[in-house]
């Protein structure tokens, strides 16, 4: 068929300038709708050009870093179809526990998308934007030659760092929630494909769609066999036994990180082109490495796990699997024996007596004593079998699932599940005209802001999610701490420091001196709205709240005022990505509680504080709480 037949001459005659206009309007689905109409209009959209500016609109790297990235990957296309999958996982993850804060923050690599926990920490003289962050890494999708992709968990057991080589499952374009998991794969070629490399960048829905067509001439029990993984999914089993398999999978699948791979996750900043060059050699060879080891494994595995591997160490033969999985159980059981049976009853029974004197109360003893057996059956049948997934395949391995839940919030945070092994996305708003102050900021107690003292050497970092939300035709700004450089905590993960009513200016004057001397700093206040701070209430889970100001400096700069105590937070907005890229690298936790930890905890887990005896508390006149 001609050009000028199927109406491609247009598109075919336009200059480039022109073209390249074009393209930025074009979505990847009118890409592929085009490539379908000629062998013409196929070469033009299969042209580098074009997936280049694909690669600029999803917008997680600059064009300069593309240009470095493209090196990597047979294509513009294969680099394309890498970040399009992993586009969905940028941004700020956070957990409940432990209390000081969990916060994850995504962010691009090199040919890889990494995960990076933000530590609780004190705030150093240099102050935030030239202080150096200390972090840890919790994960990493690095995208292969083809634009396929591999998962890492990092981890770091006794003394040495590991990391764990997995799948990505299917990434919802909506997904809220992160989870670690374990999947029973087929091992044949056609098992292998179905759920690594052919749908690896399809939702949920599409994932479903095809696996049904695919199944549509099997028979009944074909389909039940070929489709058992998803009929049992991990999050059917019981607790301790997602918590065994992760600890077992996870024992005979690490890699320990050879000295040639311990560089860099990312570049650091452009401000120093020479070290950036150095930079982008040591990620190039770590990426090959890296690659490499989640394909064959090389010769960097533990000894005791490389008689256990096949020739790809993500998976796992289900057999050894059964046997560590016997031998843990056994070992349990030898502990626990006939005494923890009759504890187990004696609990049982003293539940029993209770709940059926609380019946007896409000009369509902007849319908629990005739329903006592149903009851009893669903309990039973509350949870999945462990063989019943397993003998859904024949190996198994580590997953990320990128997934979409109905989760419910309370100003901006999310109620999480506490037996989940998973980090929750914490929604960031873009600041527009009418949300101005909508984002991610950083603070301290104390003014002047950043300043520290002989008798107070470092000050708590906090990290705050400013929000809006309407009430009662009101407009309040809501400032959720979603991080606390305490060495104990004192106040609730996702509690609100300070609400403020932005429709309500505030009359009170600013408590120090707003010209500039030896002592003070000059400020020029733009705005100062009334709103109420964060104080003691009933208990550290419900604390209250007392009235305070915010002032808003021409300089773009916060700072929330409780009134009577006059202790002052200052605030100022945060580009995490700049701030990892002069930061400090941390040892990691072991792998399962690096991605989630789940134990409540009000102190700081993730790093020990250098000195003690210098960690900064907040004073009584310094805390929210007068």
């Amino acid at each position: 068929m001609s050009s000028e037949s199927c109406g491609s001459s247009l598109l075919l005659a336009l200059s480039d300038d022109v073209f390249s206009i074009v393209t930025w309007s074009l979505s990847p689905r009118d890409i592929g709708n085009l490539s379908l109409c000629c062998r013409s209009l196929y070469a033009l959209m299969e042209s580098e050009k074009v997936w280049q500016i694909q690669c600029e609109i999803v917008g997680i790297v600059p064009l300069q870093d593309l240009v470095q990235w493209r090196k990597a990957v047979s294509s513009y296309k294969s680099l394309f179809r890498f970040l399009f999958s992993v586009q969905p996982l940028m941004g700020i993850w956070v957990h409940q526990n432990p209390e000081l804060g969990n916060v994850v923050y995504v962010m691009p690599g090199f040919v890889s998308v990494v995960g990076c926990r933000i530590i609780p920490q004190e705030l150093g003289p240099l102050g935030i934007e030239d202080g150096p962050i200390l972090w840890a890494p919790v994960f990493e999708i690095i995208g292969d030659f083809d634009g396929s992709t591999s998962f890492f968990l990092h981890g770091r057991e006794k003394g040495h760092d590991y990391v764990y080589p997995g799948f990505v499952k299917s990434i919802g374009r909506s997904c809220n929630v992160l989870l670690l998991e374990i999947e029973p794969r087929l091992h044949k070629n056609q098992g292998k494909s179905l759920h690594s490399k052919s749908f690896v960048h399809h939702s949920d829905e599409e994932l479903s769609r095809k696996i049904c067509r695919s199944n549509s001439g099997l028979s009944r029990s074909q389909r039940v066999f070929g489709q058992s993984e998803t009929l049992v999914p991990f999050s059917r089993l019981a607790f301790s036994d997602r918590r065994k398999l992760l600890d077992v999978i996870t024992s005979q699948i690490r890699l320990k990180v050879p000295d040639a791979a311990v560089g860099p996750l990312f570049p650091r900043l452009r401000d120093n082109d020479e070290n950036f060059q150095k930079d982008l050699v040591l990620l190039l060879e770590r990426r090959s490495m890296l690659i490499q080891m989640h394909k064959l494994g090389g010769g960097h595995m533990d000894s005791k796990a490389s008689s256990l591997l096949p020739s790809d160490p993500s998976q796992l033969q289900l057999s050894e699997i059964r046997k560590s999985l016997d031998r843990l159980s056994g070992s349990q059981n030898s502990i626990n024996g006939d005494d923890g049976h009759r504890q187990c009853n004696r609990r049982k029974t003293l539940s029993k007596y209770f709940r059926d004197s609380l019946n007896q109360i409000f009369g509902k003893s007849i319908a629990t004593n005739a329903n006592s057996k149903n009851s009893s059956s669903s309990s039973e049948n509350k949870h999945a079998s462990l063989e019943d997934f397993l003998s859904s395949g024949d190996t198994i391995g580590l997953t990320l699932h990128a997934s979409h839940v109905k989760l419910s919030s309370y100003r901006a945070w999310p109620n999480m599940h506490d037996s989940r092994f998973a980090i929750y996305r914490l929604p960031l708003r873009i600041p527009t005209a009418e949300q101005e102050y909508a984002g991610l900021w950083g603070g301290t107690f104390g003014w002047p802001p950043g300043k520290s003292s002989k008798d107070k050497p470092g000050k708590a970092l906090f990290f705050l999610l400013l929000s809006y939300e309407e009430c009662q035709g009101q407009q309040l700004l809501i400032a959720t701490k979603i991080l606390e450089g305490t060495h104990y905590v004192l106040h609730p993960n996702g509690s609100a420091m300070f609400v403020v009513n932005i429709d309500e200016p505030s009359f009170d004057p600013f408590p120090w001196d707003t010209n500039a001397d030896a002592d003070s700093l000059a400020v020029n206040i733009k705005d100062v709205f009334k709103g109420e701070g964060i104080a003691n209430g009933y208990g550290f889970r419900y604390p209250g709240s007392k009235p305070g100001s915010l002032f808003v400096f021409q300089d773009g700069q916060l700072a929330f005022i409780w009134k009577e105590s006059r202790a002052v937070l200052t605030l100022q907005r945060l580009n995490l990505q700049e701030l990892l890229k002069k930061g400090e690298r941390v040892p990691a936790l072991p792998p399962i509680a690096n991605f989630s930890y789940l134990t409540k905890s009000y102190s700081n887990v993730f790093a020990e504080f250098p000195n003690t005896s210098t960690s900064w508390v907040p004073s009584r006149e310094e805390q929210s709480d007068p």
